[in-house]
């Protein structure tokens, strides 16, 4: 059976965040293919960059890559704020990712969402 489909990479999904990830935009993107008639996406790997920014020169074969993460969904469990996320400098050009700016903000935007679960559990803990 013949199929057809698509290369894009996850990265090239719109986004405010500077970087497409797995977020609403995907799975709007996978509606879009499917309303196509088109029944594969195929990505580039998934794990985090390496030199360069490559994905093929990843530190991990198993790691996912953090950027990926939905800033969108961490606002909506309440991990992050709109304004968190929005004071950060993602780049001024939404046709490129600018990955030296996407690390110098993503991960300090993970580790505020991460410290807020880590409050939130022991919150949780303690009502128990």
């Amino acid at each position: 059976m013949r199929k057809c489909g698509v290369l894009m990479p996850i990265s090239s999904l719109p986004s405010r965040f500077g970087i497409g990830g797995f977020s609403k935009e995907a799975y709007d993107f996978v509606d879009f293919l499917a309303a196509g008639g088109q029944s594969l996406w195929q990505i580039l790997p998934l794990g985090p960059t390496g030199y360069g920014d490559s994905p093929y020169q990843s530190f991990s074969t198993f790691a996912g890559n953090p950027y990926y993460i939905s800033l969108d969904k961490l606002i909506e469990e309440g991990l992050l704020t709109e304004q968190e996320c929005e004071d950060c400098d993602y780049g001024d050009d939404p046709e490129y990712v600018n990955y030296e700016k996407i690390y110098n903000t993503r991960f300090k935007l993970l580790r505020m969402a991460l410290t807020e679960l880590i409050l939130l559990i022991r919150k949780n803990i303690r009502a128990l």
